[in-house]
């Protein structure tokens, strides 16, 4: 009996054995996302719908990863409504994801549901303030990622509202449970300056019309938008307060561009294109403690002069001078 060690004949031919010779195949890592008004279908594939999401893959691509031959993505949303996202939050970690994207509305669900899991935050209002983190540079706990400085935007953005439509009417404010802080912010500030507010606390988008229907009603001077909610249904909100001649904040800066009056705020699409070195990092076995938050150092003012004269609004030239961009 003739032994044959480590090499097989075929047909005249020495071949090493298929075991040797097989490449070792790749591993698919599965990249989870939360998103906030979206459904969790506009977020999915290759080619989502929703802008930040397509920022996020554009940002994974740049750095050499290919959908679906380097990584899948497991998206979910509430489609609007925050109370579903413990769920939503318990579905992915089953799934046993490699990270998970999410901003400012999931975090909290995110922080009570693991310990472990890296998270990479893709616009937290205030990381440290919500307990996320321990500090920015040493984040001490499994969460990293960006800020969107929401908290300090927020007061800027009340000031800037109330110098485009000075007087004593009050400013409604809509916000979503994710957006806590920066309401607080806006209430101290606006205590603290003796201007009298409106507070709506939304949770879908039903919520949202009727709060702008009261605040209406209530003779409202202005409206400020602050949270992930509201950020999705933007188009919407500026949609309504235009037909009801209610100068109100864009909830993002597209729709400075449409009918809103007046945008100040961080790109969130540039955050979650940033968010990809994040995840690109833990991926190659980063630690999130190792990778200090970061936050944006680009605000841009935008003042819709269009949308102001539709609704007689004069705005200071002292204004105009600083704004980024003026949409005739």
């Amino acid at each position: 009996m003739i032994r044959r060690h480590g090499l097989i004949a075929c047909g005249g031919l020495w071949l090493a054995p298929l075991s040797v010779v097989a490449q070792p195949t790749r591993s698919m890592h599965r990249i989870g996302a939360l998103g906030v008004g979206s459904t969790s279908e506009e977020m999915a594939g290759p080619q989502p719908k929703v802008p930040p999401m397509a920022a996020l893959l554009d940002g994974l691509g740049d750095l050499g990863h290919v959908y679906g031959e380097d990584f899948v993505t497991e998206t979910r949303s509430p489609a609007g409504q925050v109370d579903r996202f413990a769920g939503l939050v318990a579905e992915l970690i089953e799934l046993r994801v490699d990270v998970i994207v999410a901003a400012g509305p999931a975090l909290a669900a995110l922080k009570q549901a693991t310990l472990t899991l890296p998270i990479v935050m893709a616009g937290a209002e205030d990381p440290v303030g919500l307990g996320v983190v321990k500090t920015l540079a040493h984040p001490g706990t499994n969460f990293t990622g960006l800020s969107n400085q929401s908290v300090e935007a927020s007061v800027k953005k009340l000031e800037l509202l109330k110098e485009l439509v000075p007087g004593p009417s009050p400013v409604a404010v809509l916000w979503d449970p994710g957006s806590r802080l920066t309401w607080q912010a806006v209430q101290a500030a606006a205590r603290q300056r003796g201007w009298k507010l409106l507070a709506f606390e939304v949770r879908d988008v039903a919520g949202i019309d009727a709060a702008i229907k009261a605040a209406t009603a209530a003779h409202a001077g202005s409206l400020l938008p602050a949270g992930g909610l509201v950020y999705r249904h933007a188009r919407h909100i500026a949609e309504l307060t235009s037909a009801s001649g209610l100068p109100a904040f864009a909830a993002n800066q597209g729709q400075a561009g449409h009918a809103g009056l007046i945008h100040y705020g961080a790109d969130l699409n540039l955050i979650w294109r940033r968010a990809a070195h994040f995840v690109d990092k833990i991926l190659k076995g980063a630690k999130p403690d190792d990778l200090a938050v970061e936050q944006p150092t680009k605000f841009n003012l935008v003042i819709n002069l269009k949308t102001a004269r539709a609704m007689g609004l004069a705005v200071p030239q002292a204004l105009l001078l600083r704004a980024d961009e003026v949409i005739q």
